[in-house]
């Protein structure tokens, strides 16, 4: 005795209607992750450039700490 087992396709527009949905929830997603990196660009503080740099002590070959009196 065999059985045959069917599957059976419907075309009621579920699957398309589930894309639709994801598509939708990704660009919500997308839109608010691009609404907030624009207002952080939108708050970023403005740095000043430092007129003159820090003065630097350096080591000058050749010369020597001793005093001679």
């Amino acid at each position: 005795m065999t059985t045959n087992k069917q599957l059976e396709l419907g075309f009621n527009q579920t699957p398309d209607r589930l894309l639709g949905r994801r598509r939708e929830q990704r660009v919500a997603r997308a839109k608010w992750w691009f609404a907030r990196m624009r207002a952080a660009v939108e708050g970023a503080m403005d740095w000043q450039a430092i007129d003159q740099p820090r003065p630097e002590q350096i080591w000058m070959p050749g010369a020597t700490r001793e005093m001679k009196v």
